[in-house]
């Protein structure tokens, strides 16, 4: 029987199959559907400080192989995750959770952080996901995960406020990516998780402007799988910490590329919106594919 355990920082998943941060929710909607127990586990929906109602719409934009995206990080606040969310996800989920964590400054990626470490569901939370593609609004608008310093200076802020692993969610849209995982391994990061999604727009050729409000919006689906495969591949031979890959991954034979190129776990993004049982159906799939290729443990790949 092929064996689809991994590990991830310390903490084991009976498989690698995991829901990305901003394509599950907080797990309730999914569990109406199926048993979410059968996931590795799932990263909640990105949560920042205060409540936010996201980018004004339209805010999805359909594409050749993929979709463009610019929701702007609508959650309903950390205090509300803390009081309703993770309460009702506590009756439905037996496994750690993956936190993802938002924010315009460092200041508030701390806080944020320390106020789910220190509420009364904390133990729900196995990893915390710091997403460093936020603008930082004390820094002209620049993205934290796009220069090695600003990453670092959240890493070393958060690592101050948790004991629990901290995975820094990196922004492809940068020259250097495994430099930026190596700043962030440098002031303490347990793990990094690449690539969040690829910068792009469309035009309606009938009004003649952006489809998006927004004007432009992150490029998810299958489109970047090879670029995510290739940054991947790139940060975790640069690094001696745990990866978790995604972007473009949407069957049980992408999540074994994607540990082939040196993830440890993968996340899947899109392919979630696109059809609600397809993290299931990859963790169905899995243990047929491995067989297939003479993979026995996905630990050894």
């Amino acid at each position: 029987m092929a064996d689809t355990r991994v590990e991830l920082c310390g903490i084991t998943l009976d498989n690698p199959v995991i829901p990305a941060s901003g394509t599950f929710g907080y797990g309730r909607e999914f569990a109406e559907l199926y048993d979410i127990n059968c996931l590795g586990t799932f990263s909640f929906k990105g949560t920042t400080l205060e409540p936010r109602f996201g980018n004004e719409t339209p805010r999805i934009a359909e594409c050749p192989s993929g979709m463009l995206n610019s929701v702007g990080l609508q959650n309903p606040g950390v205090d509300a995750v803390i009081s309703e969310e993770l309460p009702e996800l506590r009756k439905l989920f037996s496994k750690p959770v993956m936190a993802n964590v938002s924010g315009f400054s460092a200041d508030e990626y701390c806080e944020v952080t320390r106020r789910l470490a220190e509420s009364d569901v904390s133990e729900m939370i196995g990893w915390y996901e710091i997403n460093i593609s936020c603008p930082n609004v004390h820094g002209g608008g620049m993205s934290f995960g796009t220069d090695p310093c600003m990453a670092g200076e959240v890493v070393r802020a958060v690592r101050k406020v948790t004991d629990k692993p901290l995975i820094i969610k990196l922004s492809p849209n940068v020259t250097d990516i495994a430099g930026i995982a190596k700043a962030c391994e440098a002031e303490g990061a347990d793990g990094v998780s690449l690539i969040n999604t690829l910068m792009g727009m469309r035009f309606d050729l009938r009004t003649k402007k952006p489809i998006l409000a927004n004007v432009t919006g992150g490029l998810s689906g299958p489109a970047v799988l090879p670029v995510a495969l290739r940054m991947v591949y790139q940060t975790a031979c640069a690094v001696d910490i745990p990866v978790v890959g995604m972007g473009g991954v949407s069957s049980a034979e992408d999540v074994l590329e994607m540990m082939m190129a040196g993830a440890a776990a993968v996340e899947v993004g899109a392919a979630n919106l696109r059809d609600p049982f397809a993290s299931k159906k990859i963790i169905d799939a899995l243990t047929a594919a491995m067989e297939k290729y003479g993979i026995d443990k996905l630990s050894e790949i």
